[in-house]
């Protein structure tokens, strides 16, 4: 059976996506020219919007209202492209999909002002949802952002500990995805067992679709991610990969020597990015993000038959098949 592109999974709510892409480019009263253009290039040059996608199909399956469910999901994109400006220039990345990041043109202080700017717009869309709770998960998941990033910077790096990684992809990653379906379920008419059941949803895909990217960072294009292959163990962020290779090999001498302090070593990095690149551990730490997805689509089950529903469920399998 053919996957379905992902035009396909997001025409129920292609009209949806496109008010988000509108209220995103809506300028604040004297916002400078210089923000406007920045914006414009941050959202011309991001993903597949699949965070608005889940919102707009978890708000749709209990009728929330249009416009209100527009700003929830318009405040979830936003603050993902936030953290993305601010990862870049922690990270001091050049590129992002093959496009000069922000840090690449402008001075630090301007690329931190630039992600607070947006961070500031994401916090108004969420508020023009008039809803306290939609203000609490924003704030609940903004913080649980900056803290995964504190704790990267200062704890997990050359940690090899699958507890550290999967809170580590919980924080810059799934915590965005619950947020964005349980905020949305909120704006509707269900009950408090409905809106757990998309907030596990969106976490376990979430975690799912940080999973994907981290095996992407060891067998994707180079020139397509942006980066050099297991850019991120090069970095000294062990994901899944690592963790499952250094299962089926825990007394592997060179992963062994790379995690105790030569991180710097180029030489010993592309090798060890390589061995793991071409063994078993990429199809293992595949063979776990499908267990997510089947854990986040079984989560589905308490909520109503619709189209709504199946289009999640759709989502989920092209989570784990994308670019593979």
């Amino acid at each position: 059976m053919t996957q379905p592109s992902i035009t396909q999974l997001f025409a129920p709510v292609r009209d949806g996506l496109n008010a988000v892409e509108d209220r995103m480019r809506e300028g604040m009263a004297g916002q400078h020219e210089a923000l406007t253009a920045v914006i414009e290039h941050l959202l011309a040059s991001g993903g597949k919007r699949i965070r608005p996608a889940i919102a707009l199909l978890s708000g749709g399956i209990f009728n929330a209202e249009f416009d209100r469910l527009v700003s929830v999901s318009a405040a979830i994109e936003m603050l993902h492209t936030a953290t993305l400006v601010h990862d870049d220039l922690v990270d001091g990345a050049l590129l992002r999909r093959g496009i000069p990041t922000l840090n690449a043109q402008w001075s630090p202080g301007a690329t931190v002002l630039t992600g607070d700017y947006v961070f500031a717009r994401a916090a108004d869309f969420a508020a023009q949802a008039d809803n306290v709770r939609v203000m609490r998960i924003f704030a609940r998941t903004l913080s649980v952002l900056v803290n995964g990033e504190i704790n990267q910077m200062f704890t997990s790096r050359g940690v090899a500990s699958r507890e550290d990684y999967f809170r580590r992809i919980y924080s810059k990653t799934a915590s965005v995805f619950e947020a964005a379906c349980e905020s949305a379920a909120v704006l509707g008419d269900t009950t408090e067992r409905e809106i757990a059941a998309l907030a596990t949803f969106g976490r376990e895909v979430g975690s799912a679709f940080q999973i994907i990217d981290d095996i992407l960072d060891f067998t994707g294009d180079p020139h397509h991610i942006g980066k050099p292959v297991g850019g991120d163990l090069r970095q000294g962020l062990v994901t899944l990969p690592a963790l499952c290779y250094l299962d089926m090999r825990p007394n592997d001498p060179d992963l062994t020597s790379l995690l105790n302090g030569r991180m710097g070593d180029a030489a010993l990095s592309t090798k060890v990015v390589e061995a793991i690149r071409h063994s078993a551990a990429i199809q293992a730490s595949l063979n776990e993000a499908r267990e997510f997805v089947n854990r986040g689509i079984a989560a589905l089950d308490v909520l109503p038959a619709g189209p709504h529903v199946e289009n999640l469920r759709a989502i989920a399998g092209y989570v784990v098949n994308r670019d593979l």
